[in-house]
């Protein structure tokens, strides 16, 4: 079997890195405007808002850890190296988005059967302005990172604050319905439909995160990409048996390739490397590792998907 190859791609972890602190700065200026906000206007939706940053703001600092670690290379106790990190760090982030939801759903209630109502208007729709603001321009340049990497922690961030933003168009709405409108209850049933929202958020960062854990299978469209950058080589006669998986910004693939069994070893080794060569290039952050195969050879090789099985080639 050929040598597993491993190209650790540097300019994939300073994207991350950058991108984990560009959301803790961000998190920090919101949460400090928002709770000023908060005090002079006594919104639920305010109040919900700046409970979301809040916990945006521990879940981006355990983003930061997470693409720092998940950055180290293999070493002798983790062979596959640490991408994993960051599925775990989006796990976290899920527990805190599901724990603000409950928490502001709960206030909401709260706040409907005691018929208060919001002071201050004006505060509160400034403040959600520039946080739209400033949130739009973290989401465009997240959108930008995840584009380039992948980054499992990046993409739970950025379900985070593509909640901002409609958290903080739903802060002006509901003070605007329920203060200048004379809509009251507007506040408090925002503030629950923003619990609503979150939880949902969470469930789609979760479903990112596990199938990162549970070494699901790339997309369908990613494999045959994948296939038919590797079967541009001449020398090769098929591939099978293609097993992917992903851990952080990082892929790996192992598959077994069909060979001419004239081949002596060092012609079939010169071809795996010009084959790992290839997909490196195509697919940073990659680990291949091949087993070459005599064309014509089969052995059991366990489950392999049925719409792999339309690319071997006789």
């Amino acid at each position: 079997m050929s040598g597993a190859h491993f190209h650790h791609d540097h300019g994939h972890d300073n994207l991350t890195r950058n991108a984990a602190l560009a959301s803790v700065a961000t998190a920090l200026f919101l949460v400090a405007i928002k709770v000023f906000a908060a005090a002079e206007t006594g919104s639920v939706a305010m109040l919900g808002s700046l409970a979301d940053t809040g916990l945006d703001l521990v879940a981006s600092l355990v983003t930061l850890f997470a693409v720092r670690y998940a950055a180290q290379p293999a070493d002798e106790q983790h062979r596959f190296g640490h991408g994993k990190a960051e599925a775990l760090s989006a796990l976290f982030q899920v527990m805190l988005i599901t724990a603000s939801a409950l928490l502001i759903g709960w206030r909401a209630i709260v706040r409907l059967t005691s018929g208060a109502t919001t002071a201050e208007p004006e505060y509160g729709i400034g403040v959600s302005l520039i946080a739209i603001a400033v949130t739009f321009a973290l989401l465009f340049y997240q959108r930008r990172v995840i584009k380039q990497t992948g980054s499992v922690a990046i993409h739970a961030d950025h379900v985070h604050y593509q909640t901002d933003l409609l958290l903080n168009a739903a802060v002006i709405a509901a003070i605007v319905l329920d203060n200048l409108l004379g809509l009251k209850g507007a506040d408090p049933l925002f503030g629950f439909a923003i619990a609503i929202w979150l939880l949902w958020g969470a469930s789609r960062a979760a479903k990112l995160a596990l199938d990162h854990l549970m070494d699901r299978e790339w997309p369908l469209a990613k494999r045959e990409k994948f296939l038919a950058v590797a079967l541009k080589h001449p020398e090769l006669k098929g591939i099978h048996a293609l097993r992917t998986r992903s851990a952080g910004s990082y892929d790996f693939c192992q598959f077994h390739v069909s060979v001419d069994p004239k081949m002596t070893v060092a012609e079939a080794h010169d071809v795996m490397d010009a084959i790992e060569g290839k997909l490196m290039a195509e697919f940073p952050g990659l680990e291949v590792l091949i087993h070459p195969d005599p064309e014509g050879h089969s052995d059991e090789i366990g489950y392999e998907p049925e719409e792999m099985a339309g690319h071997d080639h006789d």
